[in-house]
């Protein structure tokens, strides 16, 4: 396709953002970031992010953000997705995902872009759990954890840069108590503060809230 005008679905997290980053090496052009902002802190489909950063992010990316609300409620919010996407379906022709191993979101997807007659493209599909992490590394982005939700992560995790040391300790843990690294379970959800393309790292500032021994968060209070 010469002419590939893209939107990006866009969590602000390392899998979206790496997408991202391989769909503009393959040329791809990218237009907009879209983003779904779930009522529900535990959409079926899609991550909560903070609206504050997401914001922050298209601004060090220079692209524009545009947003849909959802109550989050399964299948229902597939809806929503549609009606994001239509608000700029006729500027594009593909949209790309950040999916890995699971087709639960996939096939939703694309579901929809046959729908509207769009294009599908998921660079990250059936990459391995070590690839990535050492796709991000190498690339040098500066990726956080924003919220955990298995035994084995402790909240200490929280806001911290993963770096090359740090994730060896992270899969010694993702060994012992049996998680997935990449969080496509789950897991965890990340945000990204630097990847190429950024203008500067993004910093920010935060509590630390909790709920139950395994389920803790940032709330973030401040970017900049």
């Amino acid at each position: 396709m010469k002419n590939k005008k893209v939107a990006i679905l866009f969590s602000g997290g390392k899998d979206s953002c790496l997408a991202l980053h391989l769909a503009k090496q393959k040329n791809y052009d990218i237009k907009y970031l879209l983003t779904i902002i779930p009522k529900n802190f535990d959409s079926f489909m899609f991550h909560k992010p903070n609206l504050k950063l997401l914001k922050k992010q298209a601004q060090m990316l220079n692209l524009k953000l545009i947003t849909q609300k959802t109550k989050g409620e399964k299948e229902k919010e597939l809806k929503d997705l549609e009606k994001l996407i239509l608000k700029i379906k006729k500027h594009i022709n593909t949209i790309v995902i950040g999916g890995i191993v699971s087709s639960y979101q996939e096939k939703r997807i694309k579901k929809i872009c046959d729908k509207l007659k769009l294009n599908i493209y998921p660079p990250l599909k059936n990459f391995k759990e070590k690839q990535i992490w050492d796709l991000l590394l190498k690339k040098n982005f500066k990726v956080i954890l924003t919220k955990i939700t298995c035994e084995g992560l402790e909240k200490n995790w929280l806001g911290k840069i993963i770096d090359n040391k740090t994730i060896k300790d992270l899969k010694k843990l993702s060994k012992k108590y049996k998680f997935r690294i990449d969080f496509e379970g789950g897991e965890a959800e990340t945000a990204v503060l630097y990847m190429p393309g950024f203008k500067k790292q993004i910093k920010i500032k935060y509590n630390i809230k909790s709920e139950g021994k395994y389920r803790h968060w940032l709330d973030i209070k401040e970017v900049k």
